[in-house]
């Protein structure tokens, strides 16, 4: 499948959300956005349902943005929300309940930033992240300037931020970024596993958790959200991001020039 779609599936009180444009790595092209946006509305919206669960078929969690697709986008300087669909970045909005995410293989840009939005997270042992925005000529607008300096540590965001190195399930777990390591394979059930141990506990309660703990974070994120990609319009008419792209599109390291 070329055109990227997300699987739902309902285990008791938990659902499974899975990213699904195998043959692309689970490049993000702008229908996988679309559906990831809407299957989170659906979580919100289903008073059966406790916990999400996020999680991609295949190898890979995803590749990254499809950047080709993107470039509207990031020069409307705004993220675009289908109606009914809440922003699984929760950056325009955000699902009020738990979301324990599963990945493995490559997670990449957009990958790490959808992590960074969720409340509990394990990787398989082969997973490889990046957030190489800034290999591109842009720089991350889903999250990441936000929430990996407070969740790693400045020195340790900078390291991976400024640098657009990738880095091993290891280092993520030393980091704080996931919780748990496991075998590649065994990562969607012990994620399922702890949805469900979640699930079973008082509802009202979990949700109250999730509400409190946020709150304290989310004065000076609001704030900072607000200009992410507002700054990146101006970027996007760099001859840097014209670089970028071709590199992208031709594989190659970005020869930038700052203007």
């Amino acid at each position: 499948m070329t055109v990227g779609t997300v699987t739902r599936e309902k285990r008791d009180h938990v659902m499974l959300i899975g990213l699904d444009r195998v043959a692309k790595r689970n490049a993000f092209d702008l229908p996988l956005w679309n559906e990831l946006c809407a299957a989170y509305g659906e979580l919100e919206r289903d008073p059966e349902l406790r916990v999400g669960v996020l999680f991609a078929h295949g190898d890979h969690f995803t590749g990254g943005l499809d950047l080709p697709q993107w470039g509207d986008t990031f020069s409307s300087g705004k993220w675009h929300i289908p109606e009914g669909g809440i922003d699984p970045l929760g950056l325009v909005s955000r699902v009020t309940k738990p979301i324990v995410l599963a990945v493995q293989g490559t997670c990449f840009t957009i990958g790490i930033e959808l992590l960074l939005a969720t409340d509990l997270r394990v990787a398989a042992a082969n997973t490889r992240f990046g957030q190489i925005e800034v290999k591109r000529g842009i720089y991350p607008v889903g999250g990441a300037t936000l929430r990996m300096p407070r969740e790693l540590g400045w020195a340790n965001a900078m390291r991976w931020l400024l640098t657009g190195d990738d880095f091993d399930a290891t280092e993520a777990l030393r980091m704080g970024m996931v919780q748990e390591v496991v075998p590649a394979g065994e990562q969607l059930a012990r994620a399922t596993a702890l949805a469900t141990t979640i699930a079973a506990q008082a509802p009202l309660g979990v949700y109250a958790t999730l509400k409190s703990s946020r709150a304290a974070l989310a004065a000076n994120e609001h704030a900072a959200a607000l200009q992410l990609m507002p700054d990146l319009v101006p970027i996007m008419k760099s001859q840097d991001v014209q670089e970028g792209l071709q590199a992208f599109v031709q594989r190659r390291p970005g020869a930038f020039k700052g203007r």
